[in-house]
């Protein structure tokens, strides 16, 4: 085919693209249904002027259109890993942690009840073969989120829901087209009744070499992406090379799944990236990727539209009736996930709860595109395939796609609307009266600012002040004086605009440069909990959240297990080391708070509201203090470095701008500036070099600080350090139970617990100990010990601690003054 004409049919293709989606929002429609719509309509025009006598002159333009090079390798070698690699960089990662249960029981769970679901009515129902059977059901149990995301979003829905659906369309293709590899295997062998067992042991084989291959690769790329920091344009080409190699390797040489192995490569990625580049080049990086996924998915569901008219090519009723047990059966299998599997985990706690309500749109929002299309196309186009199955799986995988886009499609928002998800709540409202009177406000004093620097006509200026003063009154009353809103509802929008303007902060920071990439993320998705917590329950789940938010996490404890008890101080040190840069962080961000609550939140709510807010913040200030103040205790001069490093940073962005201004008002050209840009950079590149964290050397000095341990002598505390086990636990566990038997001492390095012994309570914070007394009066005590704050424990076994005990004089005094305070005798220690 000639190279001008098809560079001329694509160049239309994105014309069509670029009218698609204004189009699609004035219709309020999916997206996706126009892209369809579009592409069916094109090849059943270029069909009718093939095949007439009347537009003779536009046959070489049909033929060409109808003659295009579409071939299933296009769709799965190119485009797929574009939308897949994207969608990895795109997500919240850490946010979608917090709902892996529901993510996976919609994605790998749902997959595979969908596929036995159509797979088992289908054979039931006609004369196909099983395998046949069950690979159409692999093929129709994708999912295409984009409409039903969208539509959430534009109605104001809980961002969680808008992330457990991204999550599973993510997942969703790749356990789809995982599965699809296995059916397709079968059928090409010819055998008839696959081994179900088989298939689905060799399913996770697939997954763990695909994930391990993007995983590896992913690593390589971030590294070799760290050594070119000044070359953004060589990272951006890195990046693109990365989910095609990884897709390629996996399937033709490792023998896994493609799918995954770009899916793990992305997430892998996402995860390390930020910490690696720049914040710039890893924002530029997402933003052309977005860029590139937008005209891949677009290409994708117009060339498979284009082939619609070809696989409906001479449909019989039967072949029609089989389409609804498909329509009948994915329906019912889906609905089977979300009213009965996701309500069960609700009830254990495993997953956070969905209303009914987005279960119906969920459900009915399933709809099906591309990759569907796509993996109909490869089975027909395999030789190794029987005619007639190509012909029924073209036609079905078709024809429920058709279904889901022009029936789901066109429904959906009237469907969400009848199930009253689009009308805001009482609380929605307020928030947006809020945010008009403050954006008001905030207008009032720019434009006043703008009056005295221009000196405009004083008439003019009253006069539309007056107008404007009155719009501002108009809706500072509509937010004050709403009568549906109670005081706990006024807090809970106070805590909500405080949670985001934190975040505001924290970008602010990011664009600054003074704070990195990767702990902008972390800060990010705190900040998110944060207003999700206020908006689900109130001030408790904003105090849960902030709680939460500076808790031990499983990572820090599994890193603290490496460390104690396999000698694996990596992990932890380099986790320590986040918790360290990301405490500093929000430290600074909650200082800068409080102006906001006086300045924004008490001109709408009052000043109770306020004072209640203030009072919030300083408990969360002060909660970071301690925890730092722990971290302090336990790796002295780490905080110092650390700290340095912000100073620096904070110049060198103040030394930027500098030079910027002096550039834009003519006082240095354009080599001078280079120049000197060129030198910043490179100290730049050096400050953002975060410094060591060696947790052993780290530990030493913590034994050295407690007053327990001042006797001992270098070599008698370089031992100490290297036998004490450290364990990070939170607030709430129990360490040692009443009557229960003691077998370690416990030294408090940070944090505080409490000892409730016959009612009496008695705290013990930094540098006390407990534990000793039940090891040296020989018995069990009615003493329990329960942590009230995230806490560093220092744990030495009982006959190390006695060992130690005979050796200092001091430790000696500080266990007989305990027992003296608690009334308890002890034999001599001498």
């Amino acid at each position: 085919m000639d190279i001008v004409v098809v560079t001329t049919i694509i160049a239309s293709l994105f014309l069509v693209i670029g009218v698609a989606e204004p189009l699609a929002a004035r219709l309020r429609l999916p997206y996706s249904v126009i892209l369809a719509v579009f592409g069916s309509l094109i090849a059943i025009a270029a069909a009718f002027f093939l095949h007439t006598e009347l537009t003779d002159a536009l046959n070489p333009v049909a033929e060409a259109i109808l003659g295009l090079p579409i071939r299933s390798n296009v769709f799965l070698y190119v485009f797929l890993p574009t939308l897949l690699f994207q969608a990895t960089l795109g997500m919240e990662l850490r946010r979608m942690l917090d709902d892996w249960v529901p993510i996976l029981m919609l994605a790998v769970v749902a997959v595979v009840v969908a596929t036995l679901s159509v797979g088992y009515a289908l054979a039931w129902v006609s004369a196909l073969p099983l395998a046949a059977c069950l690979l159409i059901g692999s093929i129709v149990s994708t999912t295409d989120p984009s409409a039903v995301v969208s539509i959430f979003r534009s109605i104001s829905a809980p961002r969680r829901l808008a992330r457990i659906i991204e999550g599973e369309s993510l997942l969703n293709d790749a356990a789809a087209i995982a599965l699809f590899g296995l059916f397709m295997g079968f059928v090409m062998l010819g055998l008839p009744d696959p081994d179900l067992e088989e298939a689905l042991a060799r399913f996770p084989l697939l997954i763990l070499g695909g994930a391990g291959t993007g995983w590896a690769l992913a690593r390589a790329a971030v590294w070799i992406m760290g050594l070119f920091r000044r070359h953004e344009l060589a990272q951006v080409s890195i990046s693109a090379a990365l989910p095609y190699l990884a897709y390629i390797i996996a399937e033709q040489s490792v023998g896994a799944s493609g799918v995954i192995a770009v899916v793990a490569s992305g997430l892998t990625l996402n995860l390390t990236a930020p910490g690696r580049l720049p914040p710039q080049a890893w924002a530029n990086l997402r933003e052309l990727w977005d860029v590139l996924a937008h005209w891949a998915g677009a290409l994708i569901f117009i060339l498979a539209a284009l082939l619609i008219p070809r696989l409906l090519e001479k449909v019989s009723l039967q072949e029609v009736l089989l389409v609804g047990v498909v329509v009948i059966a994915a329906i019912a299998a889906r609905a089977v996930i979300l009213f009965a599997l996701l309500p069960l985990l609700t009830k254990v706690k495993l997953s956070p709860k969905v209303e009914r309500p987005y279960r119906v749109a969920i459900l009915w929002g399933g709809l099906r595109g591309a990759v569907t299309l796509a993996l109909a196309l490869a089975v027909t186009e395999s030789f190794r395939v029987p005619a007639e199955i190509q012909r029924v799986v073209g036609i079905l995988a078709t024809g429920f796609t058709l279904f889901t886009l022009l029936v789901q499609g066109t429904t959906l928002r009237w469907v969400i609307g009848r199930l009253g998800l689009d009308q805001l709540s009482s609380i929605d409202q307020a928030l947006s009266r809020q945010v008009v009177a403050v954006a008001l406000q905030t207008v009032r004093e720019d434009i006043a600012q703008t009056n005295e620097n221009y000196e405009l006509n004083r008439e003019t200026v009253r006069a539309e002040a007056i107008q404007f003063g009155e719009r501002l009154e108009a809706a500072v009353k509509r937010a004050e004086d709403s009568a549906d809103i109670l005081d706990r509802d006024r807090i809970t929008l106070g805590l909500i605009a405080l949670a985001g303007h934190e975040r505001d902060s924290i970008l602010a920071r990011l664009r600054e440069q003074t704070i990195s990439a990767r702990m902008a993320e972390m800060a990010l998705a705190n900040a998110d909990r944060l207003i999700e917590g206020a908006r689900s329950q109130g001030r408790s789940g904003y105090q849960r959240v902030a709680r939460r938010n500076l808790a031990y996490g499983p990572t820090f404890r599994i890193a603290g297990w490496l460390n104690s008890r396999l000698g694996i101080s990596a992990p932890l040190a380099r986790i320590t080391a986040d918790r360290f840069e990301l405490l500093l962080s929000q430290r600074l961000i909650l200082r800068d708070l409080g102006s906001f609550i006086d300045n924004r939140i008490r001109r709408i709510h009052g000043r109770r509201v306020a004072e209640l807010l203030h009072e919030l913040l300083t408990r969360r200030v002060d909660a970071v203090e301690t925890a730092l103040d722990g971290l302090r205790l336990q790796y002295p001069g780490y905080a110092e470095q650390l700290e340095r490093r912000f100073i620096r940073r904070t110049a060198l962005r103040l030394e930027e701008r500098e030079y910027l201004s002096m550039r834009e008002d003519g006082l240095v050209g354009a080599e001078v500036y280079m120049s000197v840009m060129q030198d910043l950079e490179a100290r730049r590149a050096k400050a953002e070099t975060r410094p060591r964290l060696d947790i052993a050397v780290q530990k030493t000095a913590l034994v050295r600080q407690f007053p327990l341990f001042a006797d001992l002598d270098e070599t008698a505390t370089r031992r100490l350090a290297r036998v004490l086990k450290t364990h990070y636990v939170n607030a709430g566990k129990v360490i040692l139970r009443k009557d229960t038997p003691v077998r370690s001492v416990y030294f408090i390095a940070s944090g505080a617990v409490e000892a409730e012994t016959a009612g009496q309570v008695v705290r013990l914070g930094r540098g006390d100990m407990f534990g000793q007394m039940a090891i040296l009066a020989r018995r069990t005590l009615p003493t329990e010990i329960r942590v009230i704050a995230p806490t560093t424990l220092l744990e030495l076994d009982e006959n190390r601690f006695r060992r130690l005990l005979s050796r200092s004089k001091t430790l000696r005094s500080a266990v007989q003054e305990s027992a003296r305070k608690r009334g308890v005798s002890l034999p001599d220690l001498e």
